[in-house]
């Protein structure tokens, strides 16, 4: 099990495949996305790896985790997550992970927070065909009629789909086909649309329902401070 990244949404484009096709994609950068710390079964009792990615100004950053970044020598980072790996899957500290980590034609899991709508009717937030547009509903067409039931139960019950909050929610899309990686600009594409806004942080794993491609790099495909062109299978190897 490898780790996954942390990508920002650009937003939606579309490519031509050799017949022609076009293919709607979104297109996530992969932006200085390192590794700040491990975490062993030893110690914690699981193996992942925190990641960060994103610059934070040093003043919003508290003096514990300034010491916590300085620690593993890489710059403080604005958004932090960890990513359950196996033992053999483990990157170094201070390593940035790469486009490449992830190759054309396999499948990724996507998790993001949607898109936040505000206050919502039970139309727009549950898809309810509202009453008869008719004359004598007056204004009350879109309204979802009766929540209760008659004198037995007479209450509402919980979790009675209703007008509220709609958006805002953490989503994860599964298996998106990576359709195309540009290692220099840090650009993965990946079929289909992603949750999210423009500009927000999207998690990408490989995906847990569809089998793994022996091409894929192993533990991953990263750089590190002492050669920054290395990719990680080279690195292992030499």
């Amino acid at each position: 099990m490898r780790s996954g990244v942390i990508a920002q949404k650009l937003g939606m484009t579309r490519i031509f495949t050799d017949a022609g096709e076009h293919v709607p994609v979104t297109v996530l950068k992969v932006d200085q996305c390192q590794v700040v710390a491990h975490r062993t079964k030893d110690k914690n009792g699981y193996t992942a790896l925190q990641v960060g990615v994103g610059k934070a100004k040093v003043k919003n950053v508290s003096k514990a985790e300034r010491g916590r970044f300085a620690v593993a020598q890489v710059e403080p980072k604005r958004k932090l997550a960890e990513f359950r790996v196996s033992e053999d899957a483990v990157i170094p500290v201070g390593a940035e992970i790469t486009a490449d980590h992830f190759i054309a034609g396999q499948f990724v899991d996507v998790t993001g927070i949607t898109t936040g709508k505000g206050f919502a009717g039970g139309m727009k937030r549950w898809n309810f065909g509202g009453l008869r547009a008719s004359h004598g509903v007056s204004v009350s067409h879109r309204s979802i009629g009766s929540t209760g039931g008659r004198q037995d139960p007479g209450k509402t019950f919980k979790n009675k789909k209703m007008p509220g909050h709609l958006g805002v929610e953490r989503v994860t899309t599964q298996n998106l086909r990576v359709v195309s990686t540009d290692v220099e600009r840090g650009l993965i594409l990946v079929e289909g649309a992603v949750p999210g806004v423009a500009g927000g942080w999207i998690f990408v794993r490989d995906a847990v329902k569809r089998k793994l491609p022996k091409e894929v790099p192993m533990p991953g495909a990263f750089r590190t401070g002492a050669n920054d062109a290395a990719p990680a299978a080279q690195e292992e190897n030499a």
